[in-house]
């Protein structure tokens, strides 16, 4: 089998390394397209082995499973300008949230999927939101389940929740960085500590928690009980986290969902609303 990968920004190239370092796919058997061309040779610099097409036509041409990893106003376009190219036998794979699996198939005769990852897939780890089209056949359906195993617990949803699903599985990472980097922010300022020993800490302190939660020692509310010990320390933070947290994730997922909104109609605009 042929995988070719249009797009080898952060997603795409996280995607091929996942890949190759799962051992879900020999690297000659990966065919690489990217607008600008020094991306695609920059990541074939770290693995020779893998192949770079000078133009998407080959790319599709060549390959029998695609994932198209560009931004979500390019993929119509995209789609529209080589359609003749693409075969039944096919199957295509989208990693943006704002197309359906029905939009792409209304474009291309292929069987047709979405899967949203995760950066957390870089480390063989974490889930895969995948949406499968009607016309996606069992034979593609399991091929595919069976490639994103090697990197991750590949997940089922509909659509009605791909946003939110998106926002937990593939933003999660980064807001929860965020406020990973607040919180040792503020320890270096309201104490002793150095930065470079809180940064280190609160690594630790996070792998910790993930190990934790994937032997099943804790789920994360006995986790918080069990810390929390009353009349301590740990009952006096959380009071604190839960008077000035009081509705932020609420904000949180509305400002995403009215972004999403807003891809969604212009992703629509190029599909005709479907």
């Amino acid at each position: 089998m042929k995988l070719g990968i249009i797009g080898t920004g952060t997603m795409g190239s996280i995607l091929v390394e996942s890949f190759v370092d799962g051992k879900a796919i020999s690297p000659s058997q990966l065919l690489l397209y990217n607008r600008t061309e020094e991306k695609a040779r920059a990541l074939q610099h770290r693995i020779p082995e893998v192949n770079v097409c000078p133009s998407n036509k080959e790319l599709i041409q060549q390959s029998d499973l695609i994932f198209i990893c560009v931004k979500p106003p390019d993929i119509c376009p995209l789609l529209e300008k080589y359609q003749s190219q693409f075969r039944r036998d096919q199957c295509v794979v989208s990693i943006t949230s704002p197309v359906s699996v029905s939009q792409l198939e209304a474009k291309i005769p292929c069987s047709c999927a979405r899967v949203v990852p995760s950066i957390t897939n870089r480390a063989l780890a974490g889930v895969s939101l995948v949406t499968f089209g009607e016309n996606c056949s069992t034979f593609w359906r399991e091929t595919l389940l069976e490639l994103l195993s090697h990197i991750s617990i590949p997940f089922l949803i509909d659509q009605h929740i791909t946003r939110v699903s998106s926002d937990i599985v593939s933003c999660g990472p980064a807001f929860f960085s965020f406020l990973l980097q607040q919180f040792v922010e503020a320890s270096v300022k309201e104490t002793a500590i150095d930065r470079e020993t809180a940064v280190q800490l609160a690594e630790h302190m996070v792998v910790g928690l993930g190990e934790l939660i994937k032997k099943g020692y804790y789920s994360l509310p006995t986790l918080q009980e069990k810390v929390c010990v009353k009349g301590g320390v740990t009952g006096e933070g959380i009071k604190v986290l839960a008077k000035d947290s009081e509705g932020m994730f609420e904000r949180l997922f509305q400002v995403t969902h009215k972004k999403f909104e807003e891809d969604l109609e212009l992703v629509q605009n190029q599909f005709g609303c479907l």
